[in-house]
């Protein structure tokens, strides 16, 4: 039977300023997708409010827009995808044997509180599926908790996009909160590269997460192994 991945996107479109826009990092959905979709796992997208997904306009750039992402941009099957998005509440996690949170700073708004997501995350966890997320998609894990009321990142070791990368972005002083900071205090053994901007992926058990944007691949590879 064909394993079942659930990716989480953003329906964020634009920082506390309307002025700056923002959205999903395309190439971190992408490249997930593709190495779950060589293994031929059947895979589908979730957001907090279902729907249109906004994409980030500085990952439709030259040269973060790469040939898997123009792919993506290109087809309009695959982007449809990312019109019509599933509400959580029509998601059964009982059906997939991993999520994987997608990044981009949009997420930072609609991630952390979201019961929905909190709700799947937590069923996939416990029954003994992979839960993973990259870059700036760990934001999706800041609140969620167990059954027994515990933190499911307490304890672990984590990665997720840096402060230091904030910084080197240029966008710290937009962001609604240091995310970095805010694992730290949950318990979270967070982790990162000796050097910013390069692929870095954190396992831990059946915990998988990536540091950056150049992380979704190798992420997903982790997982695909898990799987």
């Amino acid at each position: 039977m064909s394993k079942r991945v659930l990716h989480v996107v953003s329906n964020v479109a634009h920082y506390t300023d309307p002025s700056h826009p923002t959205g999903l990092w395309l190439s971190e959905l992408t490249h997930a997708w593709d190495v779950f979709a060589a293994r031929g796992y059947e895979q589908h997208i979730v957001s907090p409010k279902g729907g249109m997904s906004p994409l980030e306009p500085r990952a439709l750039k030259w040269p973060l827009l790469d040939t898997s992402a123009k792919a993506w941009l290109d087809d309009p099957e695959r982007m449809a995808l990312l019109a019509s998005t599933a509400r959580p509440e029509e998601i059964d996690p009982a059906g997939y044997d991993a999520i994987y949170f997608t990044g981009g700073h949009a997420v930072m708004w609609d991630f952390p509180d979201d019961e929905g997501l909190q709700r799947i995350t937590r069923a996939i966890w416990e029954q003994g599926g992979v839960v993973s997320s990259v870059c700036h998609g760990y934001c999706g894990l800041l609140n969620t908790r167990l059954s027994d009321g515990s933190l499911l990142v307490a304890k672990r070791r984590i990665t997720g996009f840096s402060w230091t990368e904030e910084i080197l972005a240029g966008v710290a002083r937009k962001m609604p909160y240091n995310a970095e900071a805010e694992m730290k205090k949950r318990g979270a053994l967070y982790e990162k590269a000796l050097l910013p901007f390069v692929s870095h992926v954190v396992v831990d058990g059946r915990l998988v997460t990536g540091q950056n944007p150049f992380s979704a691949k190798a992420t997903a590879e982790k997982v695909a192994a898990l799987l």
